[in-house]
C-alpha cells in the first residue's frame, strides 16, 4: 500500500524535476541564440581582415585594431556618429520631457476617455514607418526639417513617446498617493511634492526609460536613410556606404553600431531592473 502511495509523489518530483531542466535549457539556449552573434561580431570586428575572410574560422581575437582603425578614419564616419548621438540625444530629452508628464497626469488623474487615450498612444507604433515616409518627407521639406538634426529626433521621439508614457505611467501609478498627500499637509505645493517626494521613487525608471528612447534612436535606420542626405547618422551611412565594403570593414562597422548601445545599457542596468520591480495598478 506505502509503495502505491509513494508512486506518485516520486512522479510529481521527477517532473518538477525535468521542468527544471527544460527551464535552465531553454534559458541556455535562448542566451546562446541572442550573445553568440555578439560575440562573433566582436571576434571579427577585432580581427585582421586576412582572419576575417580566413578558413577555418577563429572563435578568439585576435586583437587586431586595424580594420577598426580604418573604420573609424573612414571619411564621414565621426561626423555620422556625432550626428547619431545628437540624434538620441534630443530623442532621450523629448520623450521623457513629454513622457513623462504624461505618464504623471494618467497615474493621477481621472478624465474621460482616459482609456481611450492610452489605447491611442500605445496604438501610434501600429502605423509602420516605411508608410509614413513619403508625407513626412513632403511635410519636413516644407518646414525646413528635412536633413537636420531636430527634424529627426522628431521622428525618432514619435517612435519612443508611446513606452515613455507607458513606462512612466507604470511608475507613478506603482508611488502610493498618500506620499503627495503627506506632503501637501506639511505645506508643499503640488509641484514641490512631486520633486521632493515622487521624482527621487521615480528617478530609476525614468533613467531607464530614457535608457530605452536613446536606444530606439541610436538603432533606427530607415527614417534616417530617408530624411537625411548629408547630415546621416550612423545606421543610415553604414547602410549607404558600407553596401559594398570589404567584409572585415562590415564587421567593424556593425560593432561600432553594437557596442556602444551595450555599453550604455549596461551601465544603467541597475535603473532597468529596478523598473521592472515596479506594478502596474
Amino acid at each position: 500500500m506505502s509503495a502505491v502511495a509513494e508512486a506518485p509523489i516520486a512522479t510529481a518530483a521527477d517532473a518538477r524535476r525535468a521542468g527544471g531542466w527544460l527551464l535552465v535549457a531553454t534559458a541556455i539556449l535562448l542566451s546562446v541564440w541572442v550573445l553568440l552573434p555578439i560575440y562573433l561580431l566582436i571576434v571579427n570586428a577585432l580581427s585582421s581582415p586576412e582572419q576575417v575572410t580566413a578558413f577555418p574560422k577563429r572563435f578568439f581575437p585576435s586583437f587586431d585594431v586595424g580594420s577598426l582603425s580604418f573604420f573609424i578614419n573612414f571619411a564621414g564616419v565621426a561626423r555620422a556618429l556625432w550626428n547619431s548621438v545628437l540624434v538620441a540625444t534630443l530623442t532621450m530629452i523629448l520623450s521623457i520631457g513629454f513622457g513623462a508628464p504624461a505618464g504623471y497626469a494618467l497615474s493621477r488623474f481621472d478624465f474621460p476617455g482616459k482609456g481611450t487615450f492610452r489605447f491611442m498612444v500605445l496604438m501610434t507604433r501600429a502605423f509602420p514607418l516605411p508608410l509614413l515616409a513619403l508625407p513626412l518627407a513632403v511635410m519636413f521639406i516644407r518646414t525646413g526639417l528635412d536633413d537636420t538634426a531636430i527634424g529627426l529626433a522628431l521622428v525618432h521621439t514619435t517612435l519612443a513617446l508611446p513606452f515613455a508614457v507607458l513606462i512612466t505611467f507604470s511608475l507613478f501609478s506603482g508611488i502610493p498617493v498618500e506620499l503627495e498627500e503627506a506632503a501637501w499637509t506639511l505645506g508643499c505645493t503640488r509641484l514641490q511634492a512631486f520633486r521632493k517626494v515622487i521624482l527621487p521613487l521615480a528617478l530609476p525608471g525614468i533613467a531607464a526609460s530614457a535608457v530605452f528612447a536613446f536606444t530606439i534612436s541610436w538603432n533606427e535606420v530607415f527614417a534616417a536613410a530617408v530624411l537625411t542626405i548629408e547630415n546621416r547618422t550612423l545606421t543610415a551611412f553604414l547602410l549607404q556606404s558600407l553596401g559594398e565594403s570589404p567584409l572585415y570593414l562590415k564587421f567593424a562597422g556593425g560593432a561600432a553600431l553594437v557596442v556602444p548601445a551595450l555599453i550604455f545599457i549596461f551601465a544603467v542596468r541597475k535603473y532597468l531592473f529596478a523598473m521592472w520591480g515596479i506594478a502596474n495598478r
